[in-house]
Formats: C-alpha cells, sequence, structure tokens
C-alpha cells in the first residue's frame, strides 16, 4: 500500500487579501504567500509606476526588533554595513552573511534609538532570519518578531509624495531618502519611511493589520486624482529589475557574495569583526571570480534565471531576466567571470537549446529624474 501524499501546507494569507479578490487580482504562491501577481496587467501597472504612482501590499515582508544596550555592538557584528553611522529616524540597506560571505538574506536596517532597530527581511526568509538572528546575536540584545503586528503598504511613483501629504498627519513628503518617522494615517499609528524597491519615488507605510484594507482603500480613494492603481508582483518585479535592484533567490543567496553581487558598498572593512569577514577579505585578496552584470540581448529572446551563459572567459548564468516596459527591449542580471564583466562584452545566453547573443550593458537600466 502506497504511504499517503501529505497534503500541501496551506498558503499564508496577508491583511488585505480579501481586497484583492474583490479588486480581481490574480493570485500566486510566492514563497509559501498568496499574492497578487497582477491586477489589471503588468505592463499597465509598471506604467502606473514611472508615470503616477501604484499600491503594493508586502505585507509578507519579515520584522524583527532588536533592544537592548548592546544593540548595535550586536548588529555591528550580525551585519557588515557600519550601523554606528545611523542616526535616529534613518535606514540603511544591509545583509545576514555566512561565514563564507555569502548571503543568509539582505535587508533594512532602521534605527529608532541607540538601543532600538527595526529590521525588515525577505518573506520567504523570515522563519530562517529570526534562527540565525537569535543564535548569533551577542551580549545585552534581545531580538523580537514582530512580523505579525505589521501591515505594510508600498506607494511608489512620481505622484508618492503627493499622495501620502494628503492623508498622513505629521505629512511624512519631506521625508530624506532612507528616512522614517512615526505619524498616522486616517487617524492610524503608522511607521512612515521613503525607500522603494521599483527605481522611483516611494513610501512604506506600516500599519497594525486591523488597519491595512481601510487605508489601502482610503490610498486608492484618495490616489484617484494622482493615477493610483492596486500593483502586483509582476510589476514590482519588472520595476526592481530595471533599477538593478537584487531580489533574494535570484541574484543573491547562500553562494554569493557582496562582492559577487557588485554590493560591495554594504560591506565596510574597516569597523570591526563581523560574520562573514574572514571570507570576503580572503576573497578580495584572491581576486573576485565572478560578478553580477547587466546585459540586453542582441539575438531575439529573453534570459531568464537559470539559463546557463557561455563567455570566452568560461561559464556563467543568468540570475534574471525580463522584458523591459520602459526600454522595450529585453534586459537581465548574469553572474559572469570576471574577466567578461567589462561593458560590451558579448557572450551567449542558451535559451532552451539555442544560443542567443547577449552583451553587458551599464546599470541601473533605468535611473529616474530628479524632481
Amino acid at each position: 500500500m502506497a504511504a499517503p501524499v501529505a497534503a500541501p501546507a496551506a498558503l499564508k494569507r496577508t491583511p488585505l487579501y480579501n481586497l484583492h479578490r474583490e479588486l480581481g487580482a490574480k493570485m500566486v504562491d510566492f514563497g509559501g504567500w498568496e499574492m497578487p501577481v497582477q491586477y489589471a496587467g503588468i505592463l499597465e501597472e509598471h506604467r502606473a509606476v514611472r508615470e503616477r504612482v501604484g499600491l503594493f501590499d508586502v505585507s509578507h515582508m519579515g520584522e524583527f526588533v532588536v533592544t537592548g544596550g548592546g544593540a548595535l555592538a550586536a548588529l555591528q557584528a550580525l551585519t557588515p554595513n557600519d550601523v554606528s553611522k545611523l542616526a535616529d529616524g534613518r535606514i540603511h540597506y544591509s545583509a545576514f552573511l555566512t561565514e563564507k560571505g555569502t548571503f543568509v538574506d539582505d535587508l533594512l536596517v532602521y534605527r529608532r534609538s541607540a538601543e532600538s532597530y527595526l529590521l525588515v527581511v525577505n518573506a520567504g526568509n523570515t522563519p530562517k532570519d529570526f534562527a540565525w538572528a537569535r543564535e548569533h546575536a551577542r551580549g545585552d540584545v534581545r531580538v523580537d518578531d514582530h512580523s505579525a503586528r505589521w501591515a505594510l503598504i508600498a506607494v511608489q511613483g512620481p505622484r508618492s509624495a503627493a499622495l501620502m501629504a494628503k492623508v498622513a498627519s505629521p505629512d511624512p513628503s519631506d521625508l530624506p531618502y532612507y528616512g522614517f518617522r512615526e505619524t498616522k494615517v486616517e487617524g492610524a499609528p503608522t511607521l512612515v519611511s521613503r525607500t522603494g524597491y521599483t527605481g522611483e519615488d516611494g513610501f512604506e507605510v506600516y500599519c497594525p493589520p486591523e488597519d491595512a484594507e481601510r487605508l489601502f482603500r482610503k490610498f486608492l480613494e484618495v490616489g484617484r486624482a494622482e493615477g493610483a492603481v492596486p500593483c502586483g508582483l509582476g510589476a514590482r518585479d519588472t520595476l526592481r529589475l530595471e533599477a538593478k535592484m537584487a531580489l533574494y533567490g535570484n541574484d543573491i543567496d547562500d553562494t554569493v557574495t557582496p562582492w559577487e553581487a557588485d554590493l560591495g558598498w554594504i560591506v565596510k572593512m574597516g569597523k570591526g569583526d563581523f560574520v562573514g569577514r574572514d571570507a570576503l577579505a580572503a576573497q578580495k585578496a584572491a581576486g573576485v571570480p565572478r560578478k553580477l552584470v547587466g546585459f540586453e540581448m542582441v539575438d531575439r529572446g529573453i534570459g531568464r534565471h537559470g539559463y546557463p551563459a557561455k563567455t570566452g572567459a568560461g561559464p556563467g548564468v543568468v540570475t534574471s531576466g525580463t522584458h523591459s516596459p520602459t526600454l522595450g527591449k529585453p534586459i537581465g542580471l548574469a553572474l559572469l567571470p570576471t574577466a567578461a564583466t567589462a561593458v560590451d562584452t558579448e557572450f551567449e545566453v542558451e535559451i532552451r537549446g539555442r544560443a542567443a547573443a547577449a552583451r553587458v550593458v551599464p546599470t541601473p537600466f533605468y535611473k529616474r529624474k530628479e524632481a
């Protein structure tokens, strides 16, 4: 008698799930979460964010709170960026690294005070990241998982500041890039930051889960004059790729170091010891063997994640690829041997058994015009 087949685990849902269904979203499994991939269509949603404003449900992201007299020292040891340079109300991009110097995850660090920090991590990595942080944190520090306490709405696009000014008090539209403050939106207590994962100006609104649907509806209502639309993960991916923002599981993972991922700017070797530092020092001294670069297709076709790449210096692999709605052509990211990463270097991508020519190009592919 055959063993019974285990039923698939139930997908997690955000507080906005019912609203997504009401708005006609196509739902997909994303890292164990049932999330909207698109509403009206990826192209339309992509253009809305580039030209006007789009609303994303990113409530699946994980949030950890790190507190205590030793919080700063603990985060200095846990992450490669220099947390001591953060002022209250400021944020930076960083990572958790393995002893081999590769990514456990990439994350954002928010400094609330010298003894209180908020870390925002990738949804699918939240349990792993929390266990890793608890295991490696040392000293007078406490790490708590507050993911269930927050819903998170991203308001992205050139008209996002105008929309936020209408619904939040105090108005957060004067926040600096990578800054945050506590404020209220429609009476709900929120934390609003200004980072973004689309290449456009944008805000993230952290709110109690019970307020999420009411706030999302309000953003749509008030944002109608600004052309606001709900957007799914499909547009989020094309937007972030045009801006060359790394996606964990595609462009970075536990086989890739920051040097290889073109993220060396988050590594501050002079700040003191941190997890993975020795391995990063050794790789830099020996010479980084491969690097993440942008490319565009010369021949027809789109290079997708996992497609083999062939260069004169050895093999590589495509990590992300799509047809760029803004540029009107296929673009992608690939890990290639360092000797083959100069701009204009041509290489081949294997697309379903066919060799297609591609060319290394400067990144980001898209950069917004400053207001």
